[in-house]
Parts: structure tokens; C-alpha cells; sequence
């Protein structure tokens, strides 16, 4: 059974999603408590993790109210997200994968044997796992940070598009699991420029 507040999250992901909660909207706490039936502890839960995600802005003397989604707030982050993976990518070539280097092939493996992938999930594993083979704890916890800010805006993205992108996936981890940087960090920054694209497309 779902928890209170990962019932309220998904409730108000979805309505900020679909835009029945517009950009700029005030997120009240008690008004938000009283519409689902429930207290304010599991509200204040849900509103900090959209704030994770980069779906609301907390601000002092101000409050809550829902992110700016414009194309062009989300392409700055997937800029820095692109900075920062590629320099992930090329870590991670410079030890051969390390310890992930079996979940590396995997990837590889899946796309050979052309599975049906669902549209968000492995698209974020991929790139925590390239992060976590980085070997640099820092510069994984920044791009969790930036995943969790830019996910939101992937929810409309095609499963046609999700296999293009098992294929740039698989030919990253061919790159890292080769110990070639220069080749991991140019094909990371190809596959996150065609992201970039494609959210632009949808934005326009």
C-alpha cells in the first residue's frame, strides 16, 4: 500500500506534469493537507521531495510554489548535467568501469538482446551508474542532484525514443569497459546533446 506522502507526491507530480498546476502556483500546506485528508508532516515530505526533483521552489517569506518548466530552464541544467557526465564518463574509462564494470556489460548485454525498456527507469540508472563508476563521490552526488532536477522534464519522451537512447547507453559503456575516456566522454556528450534536442523539440 502506498504511504501518505508518496500518494500526495505522485498526486501533485502528476498535476504539475500536465500543467493543472501552473508555474508560479502558491503550494499551501494546510490546503494542500485538507484536499487529500491527511496532516501537514506527510505535505511538508511530499513538497520537499518535488523540491528535489526541481518541480517546486522553496523560498524564504515566500513559501512553496511550483518551478518554472520553460525549455529553456530545463536545457541550462542539462547543460550542466552534460558538463558533469562527461567528465563522469571519462573517469569511469580511466579505471575500466572499477567495481561496476559487470553492471557496465549488463547494459550492453540488454541492448544486444533488444528487451522492451519502460521509459524512465533505465534511462537514470544508466547515468547513476556511470557516475558511481566515476569513482568520485562528489561529482556523483552532483549529478543525482541534476538527475532528480531534470526528470520530470522526461516524462513525455517516446518509447521510440528511449531505444535510441539504449543504444547510445550500451555504445558508452563499450568506451568505459575499453578504457577509452576521450571516446567515453565524447559519446556521453553526443547522447545528452540529442536529449537536449529532443527536450527543445518538445518545448517548442
Amino acid at each position: 500500500m502506498e504511504s501518505k506522502p508518496a500518494s500526495v507526491l505522485k498526486a501533485l507530480r502528476a498535476e504539475i506534469i500536465a500543467g493543472s498546476l501552473a508555474r508560479g502556483t502558491r503550494l499551501k500546506e494546510d490546503a494542500i493537507a485538507e484536499r487529500f485528508g491527511v496532516s501537514r508532516v506527510p505535505v511538508r515530505e511530499a513538497l520537499r521531495q518535488l523540491e528535489t526533483e526541481g518541480f517546486v521552489v522553496s523560498e524564504k517569506f515566500k513559501g512553496v510554489s511550483v518551478a518554472d518548466s520553460s525549455a529553456d530552464a530545463v536545457i541550462e541544467l542539462m547543460q550542466i548535467r552534460r558538463a558533469l557526465e562527461v567528465l563522469a564518463a571519462e573517469l569511469a574509462a580511466g579505471h575500466r568501469g572499477g567495481d561496476s564494470a559487470d553492471l557496465l556489460r549488463a547494459v550492453i548485454n540488454e541492448q544486444r538482446s533488444d528487451q522492451e525498456v519502460e521509459v524512465q527507469s533505465p534511462r537514470f540508472t544508466f547515468h547513476r551508474l556511470v557516475a558511481q563508476a566515476s569513482g568520485n563521490a562528489h561529482l556523483e552526488s552532483m549529478i543525482e542532484r541534476l538527475l532528480h532536477q531534470t526528470a520530470w522534464a522526461f516524462e513525455r519522451i517516446t518509447q521510440e525514443e528511449v531505444a535510441e537512447s539504449g543504444g547510445d547507453h550500451a555504445a558508452v559503456a563499450q568506451a568505459i569497459l575499453r578504457g577509452s575516456p576521450v571516446q567515453a566522454g565524447l559519446l556521453m556528450e553526443e547522447h545528452l546533446r540529442r536529449d537536449e534536442a529532443t527536450l527543445s523539440a518538445l518545448g517548442s
